[in-house]
C-alpha cells in the first residue's frame, strides 16, 4: 500500500511518500505525476515514510527525472538507508539529486 501526498507552490510540486513504492502502487504515482509535470519547474519527493522501493518504483522515478532535466529540477529528500542501498546498488545515486 502506499499513500500519495502531493502539495503545489507555484511551480513546484512536493509528493510525500508512505508504504511500498513496488509494481502494484508504482503506476499510481507515475499517473499523478505525469499529470502534474507540465506545470513544473521543481519535483521534490519526500521518503521520509517510505519503507521499500521496487524496480517498478526506480522507473517511475528515472521517467520523472528525464522530464525534469528538461524543464527544471527533482530532487528526493529523507531517504531511509534501506532504500539508499538500493539506490547505490543500482546507480541510481548517481543519477538522483537526493538530500
Amino acid at each position: 500500500m502506499l499513500n500519495i501526498n502531493k502539495t503545489m507552490q507555484d511551480q513546484t510540486a512536493v509528493f510525500t511518500l508512505e508504504g511500498r513504492l513496488d509494481t502494484t502502487t508504482a503506476p499510481e504515482l507515475e499517473s499523478a505525476v505525469k499529470e502534474t509535470l507540465p506545470w513544473l519547474t521543481e519535483l521534490v519527493f519526500d521518503f521520509a515514510a517510505l519503507a521499500y522501493i521496487s524496480s517498478a518504483g526506480l522507473r517511475v522515478l528515472l521517467a520523472a527525472q528525464k522530464a525534469m532535466n528538461a524543464q527544471g529540477k527533482m530532487t528526493i529528500k529523507n531517504v531511509n538507508d534501506v532504500i539508499m542501498e538500493i539506490f547505490e546498488v543500482t546507480g541510481f545515486s548517481e543519477i538522483l539529486t537526493i538530500e
